[in-house]
């Protein structure tokens, strides 16, 4: 089954539902490099710093950090080269979105019992991120060329 829009998921409407010993059957992250380019660089090699900046309280997922971490690669790699940035991802998934998946026949609603049936409280569908606002989520490290 195909995953929903990122409009259902976009708010922050309950407390966190981390991994644990209630909730073990969750996929793994989708984000596999958190830091690319030359890691091991120092300040005075790279002084200057961007930061990506959420503006609202919102929780994206997987695979939009992972668009904006593999655009802006390809980006700094076809300007600057491969060597001269690093950029690193800040966030790290912790919260579980949950689906309750729902019978869309003539006559389900005698067939279904809402929430009362679902078994180990709905299916783990993915990992989201939870940003508060004004948080730091990507950092791209360069030197005086880049901009």
């Amino acid at each position: 089954m195909a995953r929903r829009p990122a409009r259902c998921y976009r708010h922050c409407k309950n407390k966190p539902y981390p991994k644990s010993r209630f909730n073990r059957s969750v996929p793994d992250s989708k984000i596999r490099f958190f830091d690319q380019g030359r890691k091991k660089a120092s300040v005075d090699e790279f002084p200057s710093c961007i930061h990506l900046v959420s503006n609202e309280y919102e929780q994206p997922g997987p695979e939009a950090l992972e668009a904006a971490r593999i655009c802006a690669n390809k980006y700094l790699v076809k300007t600057a080269g491969k060597e001269s940035f690093h950029l690193r991802v800040r966030l790290h998934s912790y919260h579980t979105i949950r689906i309750n998946q729902m019978l869309s026949v003539a006559g389900a609603d005698r067939l279904q019992t809402g929430m009362r049936g679902s078994k180990n409280y709905c299916q783990q569908e993915a990992w989201v991120y939870r940003l508060r606002a004004r948080e730091v989520f990507e950092v791209q490290r360069g030197g005086p060329c880049a901009r």
